[in-house]
């Protein structure tokens, strides 16, 4: 699929793909990932909806802006682009630090918002621990480089019977990020708020997708809020990556979510 680039209000040139037709639908994907991430999911969701698929700055094929530190501001980036395609209402759906990134754009953004999902993600802050792994990981990949940072990532990500299957794809996808795109963004996860609240109060749609065997974001974390217009899911036999590991399940949540 051919990916276009757009230029956003802080200087970073985004990459994306554009496929269909339809109500838009914009998906984010997580940490060291780019939109390839999405790759199972994107013709079965085109088939019905304008699918909008980006790489986030520093990962992919994006560039980084020395402005772009906080979830706060890759939701800047991202509404940029939304704007500048002259989109109204979208979809948002993140998985992971792109959830970390649709909650953020929900709090700053909402009149642009149709609808919004967090794939396994959470509105929650960073705990105590975590906030440590995130800064040992920065002096990882300073002293030993990207690369072997990303190696001892990807296992993590996937229930054990789906590991190998993906772990070299992960891998590659994972080193196409620039050490500055995951030294800002693993500051950006490190430093984000409680937004609880904004899943709470929305006033559109809320889906939440967890993982059985998730063991980043478990779903206790992933299901941070209550309200009727909250749906929560848990996919079983997966663990953070649905879209590898049980994408027909995963579309089908998603095509009825998005109605």
């Amino acid at each position: 699929m051919k990916t276009k680039t757009i230029k956003t209000t802080k200087g970073t040139t985004i990459s994306f793909t554009d496929k269909g037709a339809g109500n838009p639908v914009v998906l984010i994907h997580g940490f060291v990932g780019d939109l390839h991430y999405w790759d199972h999911v994107i013709e079965p969701l085109s088939q019905n909806y304008r699918v909008i698929v980006i790489d986030l700055p520093g990962h992919g094929s994006s560039s980084l802006s020395d402005e772009t530190f906080t979830t706060e501001d890759y939701a800047d980036e991202v509404a940029s682009l939304v704007q500048q395609l002259n989109l109204t209402k979208i979809s948002l759906i993140g998985h992971s630090l792109g959830g970390y990134i649709t909650v953020a754009f929900a709090k700053k953004y909402a009149s642009l918002l149709e609808r919004f999902a967090l794939v396994h993600s959470t509105a929650l802050p960073d705990t105590e621990e975590a906030k440590a792994g995130r800064l040992a990981g920065m002096e990882k990949i300073k002293s030993d480089g990207l690369q072997v940072f990303v190696d001892g990532l990807v296992p993590k990500l996937f229930a054990p019977d789906h590991l190998t299957k993906y772990e070299q794809i992960t891998k590659e996808i994972g080193y196409k990020t620039s050490t500055e795109g995951a030294l800002a963004a693993l500051e950006a996860m490190r430093s984000r708020p409680d937004l609880s609240a904004v899943l709470a109060t929305a006033t559109v749609p809320v889906l939440l997708v967890a993982g059985s065997n998730d063991k980043v974001v478990p779903a206790e974390r992933v299901f941070a809020a209550e309200g009727d217009h909250i749906k929560k899911v848990v996919i079983s036999s997966v663990g953070h990556m649905s879209m590898y590991e049980a994408p027909e399940e995963l579309i089908r949540e998603l095509q009825e979510f998005l109605g």
